[in-house]
């Protein structure tokens, strides 16, 4: 039946036909201001039809308004799911309940206000919306930062000098470093620019990498959920990736020790085998609470291994000129990819500042940031310098490697630090199958749940054994680890989300120098990218050849 029909008839179908009208022009007034991203139009009174349509409408769209916050926080502080998380873990917003809407996992924010810098609301400081049971001190952080960068990258920075020369190593991992840390600090800002914008109190890194194309060109938007997916795949690819150069680091130092006392000496890939069993039972504990002990000793044992191995290091010592200051370009890929997987953990500094009680220490200038990074960096080029020019052309893969085979000392050192690297494996562990298990945890039943994270946990275990297994040499490994992941992760991503970020406003500056700065970011990620890794499957071909 046409409209035309109740306008004939009498006063009642006059009055319906106004309803009718007055409720399709209310619904093509919604539509439109929520394309403009405004929002949306009152409802008028006395139109109950418009009403339902609204109610309707509003069903689909999820919105987030500030006073959720205030409503959460009088009735508690997280979700149950959030506090069985680890604290370095936020695949979600904190407080912020994951909705999906236009084709993102992020809360769709009917008031949604594009473009500005820090300042844009004024009236929303997302520090003061933080809900941290326990939230560190500036110098809690400090230490967090410099636990969660000073890993077993630390001992393969001789041998990355030994891919760049003496000198040209030296002024290298300090512009390396400085870059790293650049990237973080683009990264650190854009979240809480983001954060202003959204009204969101924190977010993780693939949060802000999600959100940021949300906030960006057009041309982004459809993107949204891909960045966010890439980001945690990249995220699980390089701590898998961790954890296959912890066994073979683990193998080869218990290998180099056995083989002095027994009669028949047993490869480097059946000891990765030995050590994996083990490995698989105890990344079945589920309680981070229960692996602490562990991360005490290993921690320990790193801090006293090192030490020692400094002692070896610094004891007659050659003079510089005996090494070369430059080595041939064709090798530099392998140097930086080594450097970037030992400097890079911007995977872990959204997690630390997202938990800190003074947000703003953590970036500018002086900040927690730059002071932790400074002695990263500083620490790192000492080993590497001081490594390459005590052993040089025979630098091997981890320094320990190159201490004395004989020495009972020595002998304890590689043990030490190989049971280190051994319990840093299950923390290391817990972080991808987090990500994993909470991607695939609302696919099975619950009755079938608790065996089938058992069941990936082993599955997991057993594929970075095999990987372990067919790429025993550590060199390349950790350089293809840090070209692929790290070098999207820590420098091409932070670019992209500061040009998305930037667009409309406050712009990219004066010249467009934004622009050109993030664009020379990404070229410089994209070559490391494809050098380091076209490197290393050289380097692994020949190896497999028998040419290495």
């Amino acid at each position: 039946m046409s409209l035309n029909s109740f306008g004939s008839g009498s006063g009642s179908g006059r009055k319906r036909d106004g309803r009718v009208s007055s409720a399709a022009l209310s619904r093509h007034k919604l539509k439109m201001s929520l394309k403009r991203g405004g929002p949306p139009p009152a409802p008028s009174s006395g139109t109950a039809v418009m009403t339902t349509s609204l109610d309707s409408v509003q069903q689909k769209i999820p919105t987030v308004v500030s006073s959720g916050y205030d409503s959460e926080k009088t009735q508690g502080g997280r979700n149950n799911a959030s506090i069985g998380q680890p604290k370095f873990i936020r695949s979600d917003m904190a407080d912020v309940p994951v909705q999906q809407a236009a084709g993102s996992t992020l809360p769709l924010v009917i008031t949604r206000k594009k473009g500005g810098g820090d300042s844009d609301d004024g009236n929303y400081n997302p520090f003061e919306h933080r809900k941290v049971e326990h939230p560190t001190s500036d110098l809690e952080t400090f230490v967090h930062l410099l636990k969660g960068s000073l890993g077993s990258g630390i001992l393969a920075m001789p041998m990355a000098f030994s891919h760049a020369g003496l000198w040209f190593g030296l002024v290298a991992t300090f512009a390396v470093g400085t870059l790293c840390t650049y990237c973080v600090h683009v990264l650190v800002k854009c979240a809480h620019i983001l954060c202003r914008r959204r009204k969101i109190p924190m977010m993780g890194f693939a949060d802000v990498a999600e959100q940021a194309f949300l906030d960006g060109p057009p041309a982004l938007n459809r993107w949204s959920r891909f960045i966010r997916f890439m980001v945690n795949t990249f995220l699980v690819l390089d701590l898998l990736g961790c954890c296959c150069i912890y066994l073979v680091f683990v193998a080869t130092n218990v290998e180099q020790v056995v083989s002095v006392y027994l009669e028949t000496v047993l490869s480097v890939r059946v000891w990765i085998m030995i050590v994996t069993v083990p490995l698989i039972f105890m990344c079945l504990v589920r309680n981070l609470k229960f692996l602490t002990p562990f991360s005490m000793i290993a921690n320990i044992l790193m801090f006293v291994g090192i030490v020692i191995t400094f002692i070896y290091m610094f004891t007659d010592l050659p003079a510089p000129s005996e090494r070369p200051g430059l080595v041939a370009v064709s090798e530099w890929p392998l140097f930086f990819g080594t450097v970037i997987f030992a400097l890079e953990g911007i995977g872990v500094v959204m997690s630390l500042e997202n938990d800190m009680r003074n947000p703003t220490h953590f970036i500018g200038c002086p900040s927690v940031l730059n002071f932790g990074m400074g002695l990263v960096i500083a620490l790192y080029t000492l080993v590497g310098f001081f490594g390459f020019l005590k052993y040089g052309p025979d630098t091997e893969a981890s320094i320990t490697l190159n201490l004395p085979v004989d020495d009972k000392l020595a002998q304890s050192v590689k043990l030490m630090i190989a049971i280190a690297i051994f319990f840093t494996f299950t923390l290391q562990f817990y972080v991808p199958v987090s990500i994993l298990w909470k991607g695939l945890e609302h696919k099975i039943r619950p009755e079938r749940q608790n065996i089938s994270e058992y069941g990936l946990r082993v599955a997991l275990v057993v594929l970075c054994g095999g990987i372990a297994v067919a790429l025993p040499n550590l060199g390349p490994f950790i350089s293809l680890i840090g070209a692929v992941c790290l070098s999207t992760l820590g420098m091409i991503v932070p670019a992209t989300i500061e040009l998305a970020v930037y667009h409309e406003d406050p712009g990219y500056g004066r010249f467009n120098w934004r622009l050109w700065k993030n664009s020379g970011l990404i070229l410089f990620g994209v070559v490391g990218f494809v050098a380091g890794t076209y490197v290393s499957i050289i380097e692994f071909h020949a190896e497999f050849s028998g040419g290495h």
